[in-house]
Parts: structure tokens; C-alpha cells; sequence
């Protein structure tokens, strides 16, 4: 494709993509599969990479950019970000109406009803129609800038249409998470044996408020925006104008806001909303009531904290009453034990409920939940089951208390609990619950670093009962692999060659792979180069562990308790016989990165990121992250970066990847 024909189609994708976010993300309405979406951003971001000068400022590909940030900057709001006072019954609703009809001196107050999603609140500033700056709350007078990350959304536009703008706008909105996006959310977690998130509304907070805007654009955010606050260059008669005025530039602006004369109209949409909010995409826990003219948004002010002129509705909490009929231990993919309350089915909100989480040891006894008892259940969040009361009058004697056990349901290997005392996991390596996870970072780049065991792979390994502990991979052949779909010859061999040569690692790489609770790569190195060998290690006393810089009494205890554990022992027994040689640290520590901070920048064509880092740690040196006065020497590799350019304002010895070859050949 020419570069005439390729322009035309690159702006006919982003006009595509803009429309489909705006039905996805908006309107909840989508037009085409996720599938077909993906397609059109293949594409685009194909013909971007060739021809690079037609990659515009606000294309959609760029929608992850920038560095990850050390702290958020504070942004101070113009006009305070206030929060709504409540009403939780049509009394208090009553009460709201009378006094706006007698502070304004009139019958009848026309009002502008929305739903109360239950995210967060961010403040986007548009100037001369370009985004320039976003922010959340805070606490209404200062928040923090979360300008890159909200770029990452794909509902908002970086920059309006060209046309009659205000110089300067700030619009107030709430960040939140589609409940469609956050099932798939949860189900990639699960998949990858990460924790899940408990709600939208947490998920959304996390996201919004990372550091590195790469994690905030995995996750599927979305925003709609409900107010104006400070603006130039433009007035509005009424909030509804000011809604409309954002729907014409293209802004998110939610579909089902209603416009509601009096104080009846705003109470048959209220119970509309309440009768469908489990037909809504999103999460809302209300309706909020806002004046419409904003000349009497002016007359009525605020109190305190909140303005006059709206209150947020909310809606009723929802629970049933149902009996407990067994307590048993659910083994999460990290070995967290999660005590859950089966229930006699009840129907809560349109959906039937069979169980509760109990959340942890500690929270079972403090609600003394006893199988047989009679207890009320709320959908916490409208997502997650919760025992909010035991009915304690309703005890007949035969209810029988729960013994959370000290071995792990799913393995039998011990169960001890975390540092902070509030989760008890088990210690087993081989457990079947958490094998998957396990086997991953066992093969993990930091270490074995067998090549080819993905996430997929490892999961059918595990299903078919071809791993059971890490020991299995060793006696893995091309028979065995031919079994699992999708393994060719070709790439059999490759994973058999990549199994074969993990077996010459290192002791630090070894002791890491094991999956040691707190043992991260920082400490295996450190016990690695302390006790030399896996027996050591393995034998050492809570005492000696203590011995080793950075090893403090809970973390030694979760050294020893791994070590203690019979099914690790027979584990690390087997992956031995099996021919892996975890070397020790090399001694003397001599040569030209002995007793030197090292910061590797930009990529290496010879090595791995980790090898590199390994083969500095075997000479004497350490690595770190960041360039500071106290970096010794920066390894330059190509597209080296921000790292590059600290080092020379300091001055710092700068090599090319040749140069630091050549200083590992010496001895």
C-alpha cells in the first residue's frame, strides 16, 4: 500500500475504533465481536509502523505511553470536588425536595436524575481542546494527577472537535468498571494465579492509581462524566444543557440520565432504577437528585461540604435470610485457605446464592459462623456473597463450630500462617491447588528459565496429570509431549533442550525457583552465597537463617517451615536425582565488578536482562535499577533511555554491550 492509500485507511481506522470504544464503552451497545476490534487495531498499528509519520498525537494506539512515575504530583482543584449528603428512604428524599421548594420559593423544582456508579471521582481539564491535565478527588481541595493513566481510557478523547471549545474546562466524572469487563477481568486473573479483586469499585481505584499507566490500560476501565466545573468562554442556563453540550463533543456522558419535574417524577425514576439495576452494565448503588438550573444551583450554595442543590438517593441494601449448612476450606492458586460457608440456597437480588466467603480464620471466629446456623446474607457489592449476622436467637444447640484445619485440604502439606497473622497457606510445593502457579515460576526467566513452558502449556501439563511437582518436568519426553495439543515435534524438542540445559543452574536461580514464601531474588542470592550449597540451606536452623543480611525472624520461619515441610523435602530429593546441579556462588569475588553498582540500560543482543545481571552478581558486582551518584559503571545496550542520560549529567562510567563482553572474559 502506497502512502496516499495508506493515510486514507489509517484515518478511516481511527474514525472505526472511535466509534466502537464510543458503542463499547458508552452506549454498552457494541457493534462488533472483541475479535473484530482486535483486528482493526492490528491493522492500524501495522500500517503506523509503516509509515511512521502518519502516526498522529491522539491515535489510538498510543494509548499506553510515557514512563512509570515515582510518586503522583498534587493537583489542586479550582473549584472543590464536594461530596453528596444521602438519603436512604423517600422521607429523607421529601425532606431534600421541601427545603430546595422553600429556600427558592417555588412548587415545583425541575431536576436532573443520574445513576450513582460506584467508582471514582476524577477531574479532567480540557484546554483549547486538548486533555491537559487529569486528577482524581483527593479529598475534594488537593488530589493526585493520573494524567497518563487516564489516557489510557479508551472513552476518553485527548482532544475535542475542532470547533467553537471554551479556552478552559474542567469536567467532573467517575471512573468504573463494566461488570462484563470485570468477569474477564477475574477469569485472566484466576488463569494467571493471581489474587482476585474483591469488586468493580476497588478494581477501579487500584487501577486508576498505579504508578506505571501500563497496568491502569490492562485494565478495562471506562468513565462517564457529570458536571462542569470551572469553564471560560461559555455559560449554561442548566445542568442538562451542559450534558448535552458534552455529548456533542464527543465526551461519555451516560445514556440513561433522566430529566424529572418535581418530586414525583424523580421518585418513578428512582424506582425504575432500582427495579433494573441488575440489568445495568456497571455497578450503582443509587440515583443522585441534582437541580437542573443552574441559576438556582447559585441562590442555593452549600453546607459544609456538599452542595444544597443535590443529595444521592441510595439504594436499599439487599439481604435474605438462609442457614448455614457446612463450612469447608477453598485453596486459592497462591495457597491462600479461604474459609466459605455453604448455604441453603436463596435468591438475593435475581440471583440464587449457595455460598458466602468467610474471608479468613479470623473473621470466621469473629462472627462465630457455626454450620447450622441461621444467618442473613448480603451480595456485598451486588458481586460477592458476604454472612453479614448470625441470628444467634434462632440457635437450637446443635450447631456445630468449625476447626480450621492445620494441614491443607487439597495436599495435606502443613498450613501455617502469614507474618501479619491474618492468612493461613499451605507449604506445599507439589499442592495440586496452586501447581500451576507454581510450575510457572519455577520456570520463570529469574529461575530455571526454561523457555517455552507458558501459561497454557503448564495448565494442560498439570490437567493431564503429566507434572504433579517440579521434579516431573525432568522426566518429561517426546512421547508425553506429543500427548498434549498443540505440541509439535519441533517445539517438543525445543522445551525438552530448554528442560535439559536448566539442569546447570545456579544455587541462587535454584533457591528462588522453589517458590519459598518471601524468598525473592535478593535473598537467594544472599542464602546462596552465605551457605553455599542446598543442603545448608535446607538443614539451617531459624538461628542461622537469621545470620544471613536481610533474614529477620518471620521470614526465617518461613524459610524453616518450607524446609520442614516432608513433601518440599522429597520435591527437592527428586529434582536432584534428576540430574539439577545448582552451582554455588563463585569465590573471591575478583575481577571488574568486584564490589561495583551496576545499571544495565537498553537491550543486550547477547544476553538476557538476567543473565547479564547473573553474570555481574557472579564476579563480585550487584545490579540496581536506578542511576544515582553512588552507580559505579551503565551498561548501554541499543534504545538505551532516560538511564543513559542520568548517567552522563553524572558523570558516570558509560560502556557498550562489546566493552562489558570483554569485561567478562576477564578473571
Amino acid at each position: 500500500m502506497d502512502k496516499v492509500h495508506a493515510e486514507k485507511r489509517i484515518r478511516e481506522l481511527r474514525q472505526q475504533i472511535a466509534y466502537h470504544n464510543h458503542r463499547y464503552y458508552t452506549l454498552d451497545d457494541p457493534e462488533v465481536s472483541d475479535a473484530h476490534y482486535d483486528r482493526l487495531m492490528q491493522e492500524l498499528a501495522a500500517l503506523e509502523e509503516q509509515f511512521p509519520e502518519l502516526v498522529a498525537p491522539d491515535s489510538p494506539t498510543l494509548r499506553v505511553a510515557g514512563a512509570p512515575a515515582e510518586k503522583f504530583e498534587r493537583v489542586i482543584h479550582r473549584l472543590p470536588m464536594l461530596s453528596l449528603s444521602n438519603a436512604f428512604d423517600d422521607g429523607q428524599l421529601a425532606e431534600f425536595d421541601e427545603r430546595i421548594r422553600k429556600l427558592l420559593g417555588i412548587e415545583q423544582v425541575p431536576y436532573v436524575c443520574e445513576p450513582k456508579l460506584d467508582g471514582l471521582a476524577v477531574e479532567l481539564i480540557y484546554e483549547a481542546g486538548a486533555l491537559t491535565k487529569a486528577s482524581t478527588r483527593g479529598d475534594g481541595i488537593v488530589g493526585e494527577d493520573v494524567t497518563a493513566n487516564v489516557r489510557t481510557l479508551r472513552n476518553v478523547p485527548w482532544r475535542l472537535p475542532e470547533e467553537t471549545l471554551p479556552p478552559y474546562l474542567e469536567l467532573r466524572g467517575e471512573v468504573f468498571i463494566r461488570k462484563a469487563d470485570f468477569l474477564k477481568l477475574n477469569q485472566r486473573r484466576e488463569a494467571a494465579g493471581e489474587p482476585l479483586f474483591a469488586n468493580p469499585r476497588n478494581a477501579a481505584a487500584g487501577a486508576l492509581r498505579q504508578l506505571d499507566p501500563r497496568i491502569t490500560a490492562s485494565r478495562p476501565l471506562s468513565v462517564f462524566l457529570y458536571e462542569v466545573g470551572e469553564v471560560s468562554g461559555a455559560e449554561f442556563a442548566t445542568h442538562w444543557e451542559k450534558l448535552e453540550r458534552m455529548i456533542a463533543l464527543g465526551l461519555p456522558v451516560n445514556p440513561k440520565n433522566v430529566r424529572a419535574v418535581g418530586l414525583p417524577a424523580v421518585r418513578e425514576c428512582y424506582e425504575r432504577f432500582l427495579s433494573a439495576r441488575h440489568d445495568f452494565p456497571y455497578e450503582m448503588d443509587g440515583m443522585v437528585v441534582k437541580v437542573d438550573s443552574e441559576d438556582q444551583r447559585r441562590r442555593l450554595g452549600q453546607v459544609s461540604k456538599s452542595p444544597r442543590w443535590a443529595i444521592a438517593y441510595k439504594f436499599p441494601p439487599e439481604e435474605e435470610e438462609t442457614q448455614v449448612e457446612s463450612i469447608e476450606v477453598n485453596v486459592g492458586r497462591t495457597g491462600a485457605l479461604t474459609p466459605v460457608a455453604f448455604l441453603r440456597p436463596v435468591k438475593i437480588a435475581g440471583v440464587t446464592v449457595s455460598r458466602a466467603t468467610l474471608h479468613n480464620e479470623d473473621e470466621l471466629r469473629r462472627r462465630d459462623v457455626r454450620a447450622g446456623d441461621w444467618v442473613f446474607v448480603r451480595r456485598a457489592g451486588d458481586v460477592i456473597p458476604e454472612i453479614v449476622k448470625v441470628i444467634t436467637s434462632k440457635r437450637t444447640g446443635t450447631e456445630q463450630e468449625f476447626k480450621f484445619p492445620e494441614k491443607c485440604p487439597a495436599c495435606g502439606a502443613a498450613a501455617v500462617r502469614d507474618e501479619d497473622g491474618a492468612v493461613v497457606r499451605c507449604t506445599g510445593v507439589a499442592c495440586p491447588a496452586q501447581l500451576q502457579g507454581n510450575i510457572r515460576h519455577f520456570a520463570s526467566r529469574a529461575a530455571m528459565d526454561i523457555d517455552g513452558l507458558g501459561e497454557k502449556l503448564c495448565a494442560q501439563l498439570v490437567e493431564r496429570g503429566l507434572v504433579k511437582d517440579y521434579a516431573d518436568l525432568y522426566h518429561l519426553d517426546m512421547e508425553k509431549l506429543l500427548s498434549v495439543e498443540r505440541i509439535a515435534e519441533k517445539s517438543g524438542q525445543n522445551l525438552l533442550d530448554s528442560i535439559e540445559r536448566s539442569k546447570n543452574t545456579t544455587l541462587r536461580r535454584f533457591l528462588y525457583a522453589l517458590g519459598v514464601r518471601h524468598v525473592g531474588e535478593a535473598t537467594a542470592r544472599l542464602l546462596a552465597e552465605h551457605f553455599k550449597t542446598v543442603d545448608a540451606v535446607s538443614n539451617a536452623s531459624e538461628a542461622d537463617l537469621m545470620k544471613v543480611k536481610e533474614v529477620g525472624p518471620a521470614m526465617a520461619e518461613a524459610i524453616r517451615s518450607f524446609f520442614d515441610e516432608s513433601q518440599n523435602r522429597t520435591v527437592i530429593a527428586r529434582l536432584l536425582e534428576a540430574g539439577v546441579k545448582p552451582a554455588p556462588p563463585e569465590e573471591g569475588k575478583r575481577g571488574p565488578f568486584s564490589g561495583k553498582t551496576v545499571v544495565l540500560t537498553g537491550s543486550l543482543s547477547t544476553l538476557s536482562r538476567e543473565q547479564a545481571k547473573e553474570e555481574i552478581e557472579r564476579r563480585g558486582g550487584r545490579t540496581s535499577g536506578a542511576v544515582s551518584g553512588k552507580t559505579d559503571l551503565v551498561v548501554a545496550g541499543e534504545d538505551a533511555g532516560s538511564k543513559l542520560t542520568r548517567a552522563r549529567e553524572l558523570g558516570v562510567r558509560i560502556i557498550t554491550e562489546k566493552e562489558f563482553q570483554d569485561l567478562l572474559k576477564e578473571r
